[in-house]
C-alpha cells in the first residue's frame, strides 16, 4: 500500500509519467512530494523547479475516458498484419499500465485511512476521562452536541500566553526550594515562622518531600551549622517571600477558575435553553433534587410534628437570632430572596428551600405557578414580600412563631442541588410584642428538626460578637454531641477581624477549639457590608476582596478550602448527596412496612369499604348536600303557601286577638268597633306586620332546609358526614340574609289587603266564621286553662287523684265563684270592676273569712271575664252563620251585626295575600340565594383543610389518609431511588 506523498509513491508517478501516454490524474502539483515535483519538471520540459508548468503533473493522471485513442500510424511499406500486431502490442501493454495505477490509487486511499485514524487514536488518548461527570450535562445536551458553535467555544477558551503568564516562576522556586533544603541540611530551627506557612508545607508535599516540620527551639545547634547560619532576620524575609509568591500564585489560579467557571455557566445556560428538538415540548423527566423534595412536601403535610420514622436527610440552617443565617441561604440560593429586617424577628416559620440547577434564575412556591424572576428587582420585592405574608398567616393568634413549613424551589445556572430548611433564629430573652412561650417554642421546632438523625446541621456563628453569647452552639451540641451531621459556619469574619484584639480566636474557633461543640468542616464567610440593598455580586467581590487581603489566610489562620460561601456550598451539597444514598433506601423500607402494617388493619375492621381520604369523603358529602339544597325548589307552591300562612297566624294570633279584636269587641258599639280596628290594623302594617312576616318567611325557609337535610340522613347516608352538614347548614343559614327591599312592597299589599271589607260570597262568608270559630275556641281553651291553673284541682281531681289545693288556689276558689255570681247577675257587665264593687266582693269573702287583695281579685275577674266574653262571641258566631244574607243587603240588626266576622275576614285574606307574596319570593330568589350561600360555604370548607380535619374525622378517616400518604410516600421514594441509581 502507498501513502500519498509517499516516496514509493513519487516513483511510481515517474515510471507511470515515463510512458509518455499522456496520462492524467487530479492532484495540484503543490500536493506532490518534493521528488515527484521534480521529476515532473524534468519530463515536462520546466527546466524551473520552483516555476510550475502551464499543465502540471497531476493533469497526466486522469480516466480512460480522457485518454486519445488513435494508435500511431504504421511505418511505410509495412503489411497489414504487422500493423495489426502493433496495435495488439499497445492495447495490452496499455491495459497492464491501466491495471497498475488502479492499484496505485487503492493503496494510497487504504494507506491515508490508516494513517488518519490512527492519528485520530492518538489524540483520543491524550484526552482526559470524563465519564465521571456526566451527571453535570443533561441528557438532552449529547442530543444538541453537534448544534453547539465550536468556534465560539473556542474563542472563548484562554490563549496559552495568557496561561503561561498566570504559571510562577519557576527559576525563583528553584531558588527557594535550594534555600530550604540547605536550611534543613544544616539543622536550622525555623520556629513558628515556619510552623505558620501552610503555603510552604503545601509546596513541599508537592514536590515529593515530607512536610516541614518545626525543630524543637531547646535543641543546641552543631559548630558547622552555626557557620553556615543566615541571620535570623534574613530567613524571616526569605518565608514572607516565599508566602507571598504563593498566595500570588493561588489567587491567579482562582481569578482564572473564576473566569472558566462564569463562561462554563454561559454556555451551560445557552445549551439548556435549547428548543430546536422540542425538547421542552416532550414529556421532561423531574431533576433528582425535585423528585426528593417532592417527597419531603409529602411527609410535612403527612406529620408536622415529626412522630413518624423520618429519617430523610435535609440541610437544617439553625443559628442565633440576627447571626446572618439567612444572608448565607441568600448567598448559595443566588438571590435575596428572604425578608429582612434591623434586629427584629423576620423568619417567623420554617422554610424549605429546595435548590437545583436550570437554565433561568427563578423561584416559585409548591403551591402556586407563579414563577418569580430572581434576575428582576421588582420580582425579587414581590418574592420578599409573599413570603412575610406567608409566615404572619401561618402564626396563629396570641403567637410570635409558627411550625407550619413554607415550601419553596428555587433554580438558576451554577446552583447547587440541596434542600435547606431555614428555622427561625434562636433567642435567649422574650421581647414586648412576642408571645410568652416563643423562646421555648422556637427550641422545640429545632429541636423537631435537628433530632432526625439524618439531618445535616449548619450551625451558624456570628463572629462579630462574642463567642459566649451564643445559645445556638449548646443546643447544637445536644442534639449532635459527636458532630457527625454538623458544619459550622462563621460568619461576618471582616468584623471580627476588624474588632477582635486577638485574630488567633478566629483561628480557635474554626479548628474547633473554642466551643465544646464538634463538627466535620469549618466554614468563614463574608455575606457583606451589612447593607438591604446589596446584590449578590457585590457581596461576592466583596468577599473575594476581603479573603485576598486577609491577613488571616495569608498567615495561615484559615485554610483556602474554608473562606467563602462558594466552598461552603460546595462542602453542604456533597455531605447532603452523601447521606441522601446511604439513607434513602433504609427509610423506603420503614415506610414500606408502615403501609403493610395500615392495609391490615383496613382489611379487618372495613372490609367492604372503600378506602376514601378526607378530600374524596369531603366531595361525596358535597354532592349529597347540594343535591338537598336542590330538593327545596321541588316543594309545591301549595306546600310552601300554607306553611307559611299556619306559620305567620301563629306569630301574629295573639297580637291580633289582644290588641285589636278585644279592646275593639268589648266597646260594646258597632261604630267604635269599626273605627278602633281600622286605626290599630293600620298601625299594625306600618309598624309590624311586614317584619313579622319576613321573619316567619325566613324561619319557614331555615326548617324546610332542616328538614330536608334530617330527611336524607336516614337515607342509608353515611354518619360520618353528619357533623359536616350541620356546619353546612348553619354557616349557610347565617351568611344568608332576607332581601330588605321586598318589605315595601309587602307592606302595600298588606295594606291593600287589611282595606278591603267586601266579602262576595257566602264560601267566604263561612270561611271567615270557620277561622273566627276555631281561633275563639283554641283562646278559650287556653283562657280556661289559665283558670284551673290558679284555682286548683277541682272535686273530682281531689277525691279521685289525691290532690289538694295550696291555700292561695283556696282564695282563688272562692274569689271565682264570688266573681261569677256577680257575672250572673249581670251578663253585660263591662271588662273592667268598678272599685265599690271590688269593695263588696271583698267584704263578701270576709264575711267567709277569706282574706284577699284587691289586686288578686281584679287578676281573677280579668281571666273570667275574659272566658265569658269568648264564650258569648262564640254564640254570636253561631248566629252570624246566617247574616250574610243581612250583610249583603246592609240591613241593620243588633243581634246579626256580625263586624267581628268581617274582621276576621280581612284577617283570614291578608294571610292569604301574604302567603302568596312571602312563597314567589322565596321561589324565585331566597332558595336560589340559599343554594348560592350553600355552595360558597363549601367551597370555603373546602379550601380549609384545618376545618374539613375538623368536621370529618374518626378512625376511618384518619387510616385512609394515613394509607394515601404512605403509599404516596412509598411510590415517590422508589423512584426516586431509582433514578438515583441510574445516576450513579
Amino acid at each position: 500500500m502507498l501513502r500519498v506523498g509517499s516516496k514509493a509513491a513519487c516513483i511510481a508517478c515517474r515510471n507511470l509519467v515515463s510512458t509518455n501516454m499522456g496520462v492524467r490524474f487530479r492532484v495540484p502539483l503543490q500536493k506532490l512530494h518534493p521528488l515527484s515535483r521534480a521529476i515532473h519538471h524534468r519530463y515536462s520540459g520546466n527546466t524551473n523547479p520552483q516555476r510550475p508548468p502551464h499543465r502540471t503533473a497531476a493533469r497526466y493522471f486522469t480516466s480512460m475516458s480522457r485518454l486519445p485513442m488513435r494508435p500511431p500510424k504504421p511505418p511505410p511499406g509495412s503489411g497489414g498484419r504487422g500493423y495489426q500486431q502493433q496495435r495488439s502490442f499497445w492495447v495490452a501493454r496499455l491495459a497492464a499500465r491501466l491495471l497498475r495505477l488502479r492499484y496505485i490509487l487503492l493503496g494510497t486511499a487504504v494507506g491515508g485511512g490508516y494513517t488518519a485514524k490512527k492519528t485520530y487514536e492518538e489524540w483520543k488518548d491524550l484526552l482526559p476521562d470524563f465519564s465521571e461527570y456526566n451527571w453535570v450535562i443533561p441528557d438532552f445536551v449529547w442530543e444538541l452536541s453537534e448544534q453547539i458553535d465550536l468556534d465560539k467555544l473556542a474563542k472563548a477558551l484562554p490563549e496559552m500566553e495568557e496561561i503561561a503568564k498566570l504559571l510562577p516562576d519557576l527559576d525563583k522556586i528553584g531558588e527557594n526550594f535550594t534555600f530550604i533544603k540547605s536550611l534543613l541540611s544544616s539543622g536550622v530551627s525555623l520556629g513558628s515562622e515556619v510552623k505558620g506557612a501552610s503555603g510552604l508545607h503545601l509546596l513541599l508535599e508537592t514536590a515529593g518531600d515530607p512536610p516541614l516540620k518545626a525543630t524543637d527551639s531547646s535543641a543546641a545547634a552543631t559548630p558547622e551549622s552555626s557557620d553556615k547560619q543566615f541571620k535570623k532576620s534574613s530567613d524571616k524575609e526569605k518565608i514572607d517571600q516565599l508566602q507571598e509568591e504563593l498566595l500570588r500564585t493561588q489567587l491567579k489560579y482562582q481569578r482564572m477558575l473564576e473566569r472558566l467557571e462564569k463562561e462554563n455557566k454561559e454556555l451551560r445556560k445557552v445549551v439548556l435553553q435549547k428548543d430546536d428538538k422540542g425538547i421542552h415540548q416532550r414529556k421532561v423527566k423531574k431533576s433528582l433534587i425535585d423528585m426528593y423534595s417532592e417527597v419531603l412536601d409529602i411527609l410535612s403535610d403527612y406529620d408536622s410534628n415529626y412522630n413518624t420514622q423520618d429519617h430523610l436527610p435535609r440541610v437544617v440552617v439553625v443559628g442565633d437570632q440576627s447571626a446572618g443565617k439567612t444572608s448565607v441561604l441568600e448567598m448559595i440560593a443566588q438571590a435575596r430572596i428572604f425578608p429582612r429586617g434591623s434586629g427584629e424577628m423576620m423568619t417567623r416559620s420554617p422554610v424549605k428551600v429546595t435548590l437545583s440547577e436550570g437554565p433561568h434564575h427563578v423561584a416559585m412556591f409548591k403551591d402556586s405557578g407563579r414563577e418569580f424572576d430572581l434576575t428582576k428587582e421588582e420580582d425579587l420585592a414581590a418574592l420578599r414580600h409573599e413570603i412575610e405574608l406567608r409566615m404572619r398567616k401561618s402564626v396563629k393568634e396570641g403567637q410570635t412563631v409558627s411550625s407550619e413549613t413554607i415550601s419553596l424551589s428555587v433554580k438558576g445556572p451554577g446552583i447547587q442541588r440541596m434542600v435547606l430548611v431555614d428555622l427561625p433564629g434562636v433567642i435567649s430573652t422574650v421581647t414586648t410584642g412576642m408571645a410568652a412561650d416563643t423562646k421555648e417554642t422556637i427550641f422545640s421546632i429545632s429541636k423537631a428538626y435537628m433530632q432526625n438523625p439524618n439531618a445535616i446541621i449548619l450551625c451558624i456563628q456570628d463572629g462579630s460578637v462574642d463567642a459566649e453569647r451564643s445559645i445556638v452552639t449548646d443546643l447544637v451540641s445536644q442534639m449532635d454531641p459527636h458532630g457527625k451531621r454538623t458544619i459550622f459556619v462563621l460568619t461576618k469574619v471582616d468584623l471580627a477581624e476588624k474588632n477582635l484584639a486577638s485574630p488567633s480566636r478566629i483561628q480557635q474557633i474554626v479548628e474547633g477549639k473554642l466551643f465544646p461543640m464538634k463538627a466535620l468542616g469549618y466554614f468563614a464567610v463574608v455575606t457583606g457590608r451589612g447593607s438591604s440593598g446589596e446584590s449578590i455580586d457585590s457581596i461576592k467581590d466583596y468577599e473575594e476582596d476581603f479573603f485576598q487581603n486577609s491577613r488571616l489566610l495569608r498567615d495561615g489562620m484559615l485554610k483556602a478550602h474554608q473562606v467563602t460561601t462558594k466552598n461552603l456550598s460546595l462542602a453542604v451539597s456533597d455531605c447532603f448527596w452523601k447521606m441522601v444514598r446511604e439513607s434513602v433506601e433504609q427509610q423506603a423500607d420503614v415506610f414500606k412496612a408502615s403501609r403493610f402494617n395500615l392495609e391490615t388493619e383496613w382489611k379487618n375492621n372495613y372490609p367492604r369499604l372503600r378506602e376514601l381520604d378526607r378530600n374524596e369523603l369531603y366531595e361525596k358529602a358535597k354532592n349529597e348536600i347540594l343535591d338537598e339544597v336542590i330538593s327545596l325548589s321541588q316543594v309545591t307552591p301549595q306546600l310552601w303557601e300554607s306553611i307559611l300562612q299556619k306559620k305567620l297566624w301563629e306569630r301574629v294570633s295573639t297580637h291580633v286577638i289582644e290588641n285589636i279584636y278585644l279592646p275593639a269587641a268589648q266597646t260594646m258599639d258597632s261604630g267604635t268597633f269599626n273605627t278602633t280596628v281600622d286605626i290599630k290594623l293600620k298601625q299594625w302594617t306600618d309598624k309590624q306586620l311586614p317584619h313579622k312576616a319576613l321573619e316567619v318567611a325566613w324561619e319557614t325557609l331555615q326548617e324546610e332546609f332542616a328538614r330536608f337535610m334530617a330527611e336524607y340522613k336516614g337515607k342509608d347516608q353515611d354518619d360520618i358526614f353528619d357533623k359536616l352538614k350541620e356546619a353546612v347548614k348553619d354557616e349557610s343559614i347565617k351568611r344568608h340574609k332576607w332581601n330588605e327591599r321586598a318589605m315595601d312592597s309587602l307592606r302595600v299589599i298588606q295594606h291593600n289587603a287589611l282595606e278591603d271589607r267586601s266579602i262576595t260570597d257566602k264560601p267566604q262568608w263561612d270561611a271567615a266564621i270557620q277561622f273566627m270559630e276555631e281561633t275563639l275556641q283554641s283562646r278559650l281553651k287556653d283562657t280556661e286553662s289559665v283558670i284551673r291553673d290558679m284555682v286548683g284541682p277541682d272535686w273530682k281531681q281531689r277525691w279521685f287523684g289525691w290532690k289538694n289545693r295550696t291555700p292561695e288556689q283556696h282564695i282563688r276558689n272562692e274569689t271565682k265563684n264570688e266573681l261569677e255570681r256577680l257575672l250572673k247577675l249581670h251578663d253585660d257587665h263591662t271588662a273592667y270592676l268598678a272599685n265599690d264593687e271590688v269593695t263588696t266582693v271583698r267584704k263578701n269573702l270576709e264575711g267567709r273569712g277569706v282574706e284577699v287583695d284587691p289586686v288578686l281579685i281584679k287578676d281573677t275577674w280579668h281571666q273570667l271575664y275574659r272566658r265569658h266574653f269568648l264564650q258569648n262571641a262564640l254564640s254570636h258566631c253561631n248566629l252570624c252563620k246566617r247574616g250574610f244574607y243581612y250583610y249583603q243587603r246592609h240591613f241593620v240588626d243588633s243581634e246579626l251585626e256580625c263586624n267581628d266576622v268581617v274582621l276576621f275576614w280581612r284577617i283570614q285574606r291578608m294571610l292569604v295575600i301574604t302567603a302568596n307574596t312571602l312563597r314567589q319570593q322565596l321561589t324565585n330568589t331566597e332558595v336560589r340565594r340559599l343554594e348560592k350561600n350553600v355552595k360558597e360555604v363549601l367551597e370555603d370548607f373546602g379550601e380549609d383543610q384545618e376545618k374539613k380535619s375538623q368536621l370529618i374525622t374518626g378512625r376511618r378517616v384518619q387510616l385512609a389518609e394515613d394509607l394515601k400518604k404512605v403509599r404516596e410516600i412509598q411510590e415517590k421514594l422508589e423512584a426516586f431511588i431509582e433514578a438515583l441509581h441510574k445516576e450513579k
